[in-house]
């Protein structure tokens, strides 16, 4: 599909989304789009290789989650957000474009995904975007406002592995498909973290259900953290 046809499309999607993100961001997001496919040849960076689908599937999906954050984030200018499992810079990167005043580190295991996102933050000009290769579980707190993972592991897992990421008053935002009942009783039986709410997101151009689960620490949150819908 040409650029143009993808511009389209991403402009349409950030629309219904209801985000202001500026026409230099969005070619930003395509210029992303265009290095994950060149890179995808030699790295295999995504299973997905077709530009239309990398949109939809890859782009615009992490973009439904930038209005939420802004929301659960209105009193943080400086946030700090950790992108676990980060793959590609999915979400990362996509979030470190639409909100430039956000630090995002992305964190990944896999040496070859960090220095794509690393590559990234050169190319498209993302001083706020940091790629952190290593293991979430074993490395120094990186102190974030918000934890964030897209197809991390169940959220016993994402709790107990990235959940010393968070900061004092600090939560943890799992991206998921359909709502994850299950996941949701394991973690409420053996975790410290509970569920505080469950979102719905509707992704412009995807036939698939999609929610975002935030969780909190067990202790009562800081007031500034409460109110997310």
């Amino acid at each position: 599909m040409a650029r143009t046809q993808l511009a389209q499309q991403l402009a349409e999607a950030a629309q219904e989304l209801e985000l202001d993100l500026p026409s230099e961001r969005q070619a930003l997001l395509l210029d992303y789009l265009a290095q994950m496919q060149r890179w995808n040849r030699t790295y295999n960076l995504t299973a997905i290789r077709d530009a239309e689908q990398m949109l939809v599937q890859h782009i615009i999906d992490s973009l439904a989650v930038v209005g939420p954050l802004r929301r659960a984030l209105i009193d943080r200018d400086d946030a700090v957000i950790v992108d676990v499992g980060s793959g590609a810079g999915l979400p990362g990167v996509v979030l470190a474009v639409a909100c430039p005043h956000w630090t995002i580190h992305c964190v990944d295991a896999v040496e070859k995904k960090m220095a794509f996102v690393r590559q990234m933050s050169g190319a498209l000009g993302l001083a706020n975007l940091r790629a952190v290769h290593g293991r979430v579980e074993t490395m120094p707190s990186l102190q974030a406002d918000v934890v964030v993972s897209r197809a991390f592991a169940s959220l016993l897992d994402f709790a107990t592995l990235a959940g010393r990421h968070a900061r004092a008053g600090g939560m943890l935002a799992a991206m998921k498909g359909r709502h994850p009942e299950e996941e949701i009783t394991a973690l409420q039986s053996e975790g410290n973290w509970k569920v505080q709410s469950v979102q719905q997101l509707q992704v412009p151009k995807l036939d698939a259900q999609r929610c975002l689960v935030w969780l909190e620490p067990e202790q009562a949150l800081a007031p500034s953290r409460q109110g997310i819908t």
